[in-house]
């Protein structure tokens, strides 16, 4: 770690013993703290707010890469990180740089005082400081949590609102009734503002249109004509992502700048970048411990985003095998049970460092459930080199973004 990036760091540590006594999903708290700041939400570029449970950056890395193909400066807000905070914030095509982001961060420590405030909050403040005083044209804002009580839901009037894909995930927060969790997606949806939905279940679809028609907010909903008006390749592997660019595609569309033509759609399809999902890395440390084997990398951690991947690597010849660690309370059996008919192995290991990880042989023993060869190892190190000895085609580290920026930190290829 560099001397500034220890410095941003210590920044963000300042907001930990500000954290409210139950750190509830509400609004109130960043409100409160925006005022103090002067509102830079009011002071932002078009906002394109993107929520929903999976796909929600790849769609949001979609419709960066379109825009820039068009010539615009684009502003992005994701979380989490995978390596450093700082990928949480691109200012017009760049990375926030420490200098200044440690100034935004001080100026919110400033401005909360002693009151309480959560660690996402804040950031959210620093953030939206940021996408105040440096000039773009549009702001790409993915939601953190849910979307309803989320700290990115302060935006009056964006141009447009984008819901991805609903499924059940976050299920201490968000509950297990699916109707539930896709009316707090659609807390996105403003009054008369454009919202665009992707294809979601029966129950999804009902929620995000009575959403909608309540609030006067015209819906438009991806239609399996718009993925087929896409190109036959696009940058980003796997069939689910056809669906988020041509979500990004359509967002773009109902927002109807004119600087966005279908060339510049088609270029952003062909060059948009988005790490740890479905990410074959490159040479580095640990693909050499993976030997002959391909190594692969995604951070989807739940059933749905499961299916994704091994409808994905269906296609594929030849053997995978998965190393695997996953947050405590995460559904582990659909997960594996969404990979047992491409995967035959699993050898399972603790979360990153400072995530609260499910336990290695409980999730060893939940694959075994699913069909699955199953091993539990100590640390990620004896998971990939017991994978390696195994001799397959390929090894897919999935389960965690957490585990994902380790790995991505381990072999060189920290995202930019």
């Amino acid at each position: 770690m560099t001397g500034t990036q220890g410095a941003v760091e210590t920044a963000l540590r300042r907001f930990e013993g500000r954290y409210p006594k139950v750190i509830d999903l509400s609004l109130g708290r960043v409100l409160a703290l925006l005022d103090t700041l002067g509102r830079p939400q009011d002071r932002l570029p078009p906002v394109i707010h993107v929520a929903g449970t999976n796909g929600k950056g790849s769609t949001c890395a979609f419709l960066r890469a379109m825009a820039e193909a068009a010539g615009l400066r684009v502003h992005v807000a994701i979380s989490p990180h995978l390596v450093r905070f700082n990928e949480r914030i691109r200012l017009a095509g760049r990375l926030v740089e420490d200098g200044p982001l440690i100034a935004w961060l001080d100026r919110v420590d400033q401005a909360v005082g002693t009151s309480e405030i959560t660690h996402f909050e804040a950031a959210m403040a620093a953030s939206f400081l940021a996408f105040s005083e440096v000039p773009a044209d549009l702001l790409v804002l993915e939601v953190g949590l849910g979307g309803r009580f989320d700290a990115t839901n302060v935006i009056d009037a964006p141009a447009v609102s984008v819901i991805t894909p609903v499924d059940y995930d976050h299920k201490q927060f968000l509950g297990t009734d699916i109707s539930r969790i896709a009316w707090e997606k659609a807390g996105i949806i403003k009054p008369g503002r454009q919202v665009v939905s992707a294809m979601q279940g029966d129950v999804q679809s009902g929620v995000i249109a009575e959403e909608a028609f309540a609030r006067g907010a015209p819906l438009t909903v991806l239609t399996p004509a718009d993925m087929a008006a896409l190109p036959p390749q696009l940058s980003l592997p796997g069939d689910h992502q056809r669906a988020n660019a041509a979500l990004a595609a359509k967002a773009l569309a109902v927002w109807a700048d004119p600087r966005i033509t279908p060339q510049a759609v088609q270029q952003g399809c062909a060059s948009a970048v988005w790490p740890a999902r479905l990410q074959r890395l490159g040479q580095g440390p640990l693909t050499v411990m993976a030997g002959a084997a391909e190594l692969w990398l995604d951070g989807g951690h739940n059933p749905h985003a499961a299916r994704a991947v091994a409808a994905h690597l269906a296609g594929l010849p030849g053997r995978t095998v998965l190393v695997t660690a996953m947050m405590a309370g995460k559904d582990a059996a659909g997960f594996f049970a969404a990979l047992s008919g491409v995967a035959t192995e699993v050898h399972t290991c603790p979360n990153a460092d400072g995530h609260a990880g499910a336990d290695p042989a409980g999730l060893a023993a939940l694959a075994g459930a699913a069909g699955l060869r199953s091993s539990a190892h100590g640390h990620f190190a004896a998971a990939l080199a017991a994978a390696a000895r195994s001799r397959p085609d390929r090894i897919l580290i999935c389960g965690s973004l957490y585990l994902s920026g380790e790995v991505l930190a381990l072999n060189g290829e920290a995202p930019e």
